[in-house]
């Protein structure tokens, strides 16, 4: 079955996002006029939203609630942002809370056997996608930084679009129990 090469392929497209602001960052610096600090905070809002993210798909149980496929596609859709503001760099990070995480459930709802060697090959495709904006700036360093940007939203964008139109709510798919914020004080 494609099922699974299609995921990691569209785990590997997305998470591309995740470091194209850091692979590019020392020409944003100059073109934008930045300071030393301004380093460290934007690479922190990706961090930073990506927890935000977690955190808010979990409790809300998105992932469980609507189709994986529809929200990873959503996700790869508004992560993708060709500014260096802070915000922007923090909504890529919470959006990416709808593409790694989402990824692994879309797995588990088709691979009730193998799903360890399912979840590793995704793992494989988020440290590649992640170093992927690296390589980009890193062995064509002839590229301005716009490109790798432009390269790195196309990937996301079309691993969306592929998660959407080739992978259907898989065959073990489990709808999740609506969000209680009661629970939390019982817990």
């Amino acid at each position: 079955k494609l099922i699974l090469p299609i995921i990691v392929f569209s785990q590997f497209c997305c998470t591309s996002l995740w470091f194209a602001g850091n692979a590019v960052m020392p020409d944003l610096v100059v073109h934008f006029s930045l300071d030393g600090s301004a380093v460290g905070h934007l690479t922190s809002a990706v961090q930073l939203g990506f927890i935000a993210g977690t955190l808010f798909f979990a409790i809300m149980s998105i992932a469980d609630r609507f189709s994986p496929s529809k929200v990873f596609f959503v996700c790869a859709v508004l992560g993708n942002s060709l500014s260096t503001i802070l915000i922007f760099r923090a909504g890529t990070g919470f959006f990416l809370a709808g593409i790694y995480p989402v990824g692994m459930k879309i797995a588990s709802d088709y691979f009730e056997k193998g799903l360890g060697v399912s979840l590793g090959y995704l793992v494989g495709a988020l440290v590649l996608g992640t170093a992927f904006p690296h390589l980009l700036k890193g062995q064509l360093n002839t590229l301005p930084w716009e490109s790798v940007i432009f390269g790195t939203s196309f990937l996301a964008l079309l691993g969306g679009f592929l998660m959407l139109v080739l992978v259907p709510d898989g065959p073990y798919r489990k709808m999740g129990a609506n969000f209680d914020l009661m629970a939390c004080f019982k817990v």
